[in-house]
């Protein structure tokens, strides 16, 4: 059995930007796109994203605090919108960049959560029966 490697913080912070990790981290990269929490580490990638930006966008436009709240909420609202629409593409997109075959992830969540099976299964026969 393959021992799971946690990356440090720096490197976690490189991997949540969209870099690709050593290879000693593929297990982890698996774990992280595949495991109960899957939806939360995605929710946390993304936050990570858009804050700096926020924050830079919330300091130096020029306009009331209430109205530049108002802009940079609006922002983040789409940016999460977005994000969520393709998260499991960008799952599926982590996991090939650690050396995974295409399909994996998904194929994982799915082994590992039988109501999304079973989700799936009824979304199949709806549209092709």
């Amino acid at each position: 059995m393959v021992e799971m490697v946690r990356p440090g913080p720096v490197r976690w912070l490189f991997y949540a930007y969209g870099g690709r990790l050593p290879a000693r981290y593929r297990e982890w990269v698996l774990h992280d796109v595949t495991t109960r929490t899957w939806r939360l580490r995605h929710f946390v990638r993304t936050t990570v994203q858009l804050a700096p930006i926020a924050v830079l966008l919330y300091v130096f436009v020029p306009g009331e605090p209430w109205m530049r709240a108002l802009a940079v909420l609006g922002g983040l609202l789409i940016g999460y919108f977005y994000s969520f629409a393709y998260m499991e593409f960008s799952t599926e997109h982590r996991a090939v960049k650690a050396g995974y075959p295409r399909g994996t992830a998904t194929k994982a969540r799915m082994r590992d959560d039988p109501e999304a099976r079973r989700a799936a299964q009824e979304r199949y026969e709806q549209r092709w029966r």
